[in-house]
């Protein structure tokens, strides 16, 4: 099947036999037909010279910054990613987290996984994002 072909079915749901999400995700994605599958390594909060702020929230913009370039390096937008895992090493600033979150995605929420953890890659890493995407 040519990529013109494809057939590009993601839904997102949540089903009413669980509660709400307490958050802005969904507690379904599921991919139909012939999606091709990406994965890609956790993301964290350089800037593109590889700078890495102190300030966690400043980590949180590097971040998904970092997440659209690499989803533009192979032609996909933010409505092609499916799961969202988050490890932090602190506690997230939501009002903070979600103004970044809802700018990048919009009202169309993946599938998402939140971990506070006590220590990523390297000591000065605070937040690390990896996303899966279809299309």
């Amino acid at each position: 099947m040519s990529e013109n072909n494809k057939i590009k079915a993601v839904t997102r749901s949540n089903p009413s036999t669980l509660s709400a999400p307490v958050g802005n995700y969904s507690h379904v994605t599921k991919i139909s037909g012939n999606a091709d599958i990406y994965t890609f390594s956790g993301q964290i909060g350089t800037s593109k010279e590889g700078d890495l702020p102190n300030n966690f929230n400043e980590q949180v913009v590097n971040t998904f910054q970092n997440i659209k370039a690499v989803l533009e390096s192979q032609e996909l937008v933010a409505d092609d990613v499916i799961k969202v895992n988050i490890w932090a090493t602190q506690e997230i600033d939501w009002d903070a987290f979600y103004a970044v979150w809802n700018a990048f995605f919009g009202e169309v929420y993946p599938s998402m996984t939140i971990g506070y953890i006590t220590a990523l890659g390297l000591p000065e890493i605070k937040l690390e994002i990896e996303i899966w995407a279809a299309k």
